[in-house]
């Protein structure tokens, strides 16, 4: 009934924001009569602000046109190369009409980034894809919001998930001969048993794996975060946070844990910070600091949209993750896309090289939980095995903004370098009207 209720709240607050946006809008146009009176301005500035905490938030897009290599800039086309019911496998193609560049980029390693499912959409990952596509072939899942997948898909459970990301690396593996996989928080329990699995079948492996700032092992300095999940019983959770999509979406009657608790959840970790930095957003207006406002917005329009996820995957990651520790317990057992349950073994991982990032002021994922991971695949070499601390960075900055893109990417690039064997000899070059592309 809360979800309807929300819904119902929705609705009708929706008038009201695009009201207030229209009279953001009129205040600011040096053409109508309002934008003369006393206060214009300021009443331009309440308007926005009240059109922004009202409205309602899509999905964003990932938006990245071009991206420079080399001082030159490459077009960047972004597509679905695989659909499957709750996740999109989702590529940058990169073009040049530059034979030297086109060349280069034939060659660049493969990697698939596995976006997190834990409450906002893979465009999160904005930076971390624009950053890589400089010298990578990149990939990413794109998950669904489990409100638009009809039931008549079925569900979705934590096995499936990893039955994804194995279906993924196969369909790379098979296109170039290789790739590598990164994973990003959430994904790294899942990504480690999809890999893991896929050894003790004596299947072919990727090249190396990247864990960036994960809950591995979620019993090393926990967070707030993974004390919520640590305390509160599954039923809790089931009681609580579960709830039946309405009638108005295409996953009506779905069980889910609905995006807007999230976010509410998200927000209630540090209200102060949030409601300063709407203030700001209200006093840069008033001066009329368009670079402060528009970073504002930009921020939140990505913060502010989330996605429902299905009941069934989001309770078993709990129960699975934070509860009963399975993965570093050695007791997870995952339904393979065989049909056969088998025990998920990190130590079977001989082949495929191994990079651990964490934040050092990360508070979601705390210190030491990503880096279990070595102990758990005892049978990767050390030499194949590195770690990596981020000085001051938190959970967002190893994959997003400055220090991700200065400190933390080059330590990822050369190590997915250092771990490249080439697959299968390039297809032809494919040639365009004014470009050719990567294959």
């Amino acid at each position: 009934m809360l979800y309807q209720l929300y819904e119902a709240q929705r609705s009708l607050m929706e008038p009201f924001a695009d009201l207030a946006n229209v009279m953001a809008r009129s205040f600011n146009n040096p053409l109508l009569p309002l934008a003369h009176l006393p206060q214009a301005q300021r009443l331009a500035a309440g308007y926005a602000l009240l059109h922004r905490l009202g409205k309602d938030y899509e999905k964003p897009e990932f938006g990245i046109r071009t991206v420079p290599v080399d001082g030159v800039d490459i077009a960047i086309h972004e597509r679905v190369e695989m659909e499957r019911p709750f996740c999109q496998l989702r590529r940058f193609k990169r073009f040049s009409d530059d034979t030297a560049t086109l060349s280069k980029l034939k060659g660049q390693p493969v990697v698939l980034i596995v976006a997190p499912l834990s409450g906002h959409y893979a465009t999160l990952l904005r930076d971390t894809v624009r950053t890589m596509l400089r010298d990578h072939k990149v990939y990413i899942t794109d998950w669904k919001n489990a409100r638009t997948v009809p039931l008549s898909e079925g569900e979705f459970h934590l096995d499936d998930y990893v039955n994804y990301v194995q279906t993924f690396i196969r369909y790379l593996q098979g296109a170039y001969g290789n790739c590598h996989v990164m994973s990003v928080c959430q994904p790294t329990v899942p990504v480690l048993a999809a890999v893991s699995l896929m050894a003790s079948k004596d299947e072919q492996l990727p090249l190396s794996m990247t864990m960036m700032g994960g809950p591995i092992d979620a019993r090393k300095s926990p967070t707030a975060v993974n004390n919520l999940a640590m305390t509160k019983s599954y039923d809790w959770f089931e009681n609580n946070v579960i709830y039946r999509v309405p009638s108005s979406f295409p996953g009506a009657g779905r069980r889910v844990y609905p995006g807007f608790l999230q976010h509410a959840g998200f927000v209630a970790m540090n209200p102060e910070h949030h409601a300063q930095s709407h203030y700001d957003y209200f006093e840069h207006l008033l001066k009329g600091d368009d670079a402060s406002a528009e970073a504002h917005r930009a921020f939140y329009d990505e913060y502010n949209a989330v996605l429902d996820m299905d009941a069934d995957y989001y309770l078993e990651t709990i129960q699975t993750v934070f509860q009963d520790f399975k993965l570093v317990n050695g007791t997870w057992d995952v339904k393979d896309g065989d049909g056969q349950t088998r025990r998920v073994r990190p130590q079977d991982i001989r082949d495929t090289a191994l990079l651990s990032v964490e934040g050092e002021l990360d508070d979601i994922s705390g210190a030491g939980q990503t880096q279990a991971v070595h102990a758990l695949c005892t049978g990767v070499p050390e030499a194949r095995k590195h770690h990596y601390e981020a000085q001051g960075a938190g959970h967002y900055g190893i994959f997003s903004g400055r220090r991700w893109r200065d400190k933390v990417y080059p330590t990822v690039r050369e190590f997915i370098l250092a771990h490249n064997t080439l697959g299968k000899p390039p297809k032809g070059l494919g040639a365009t009207r004014t470009a050719q592309a990567e294959t």
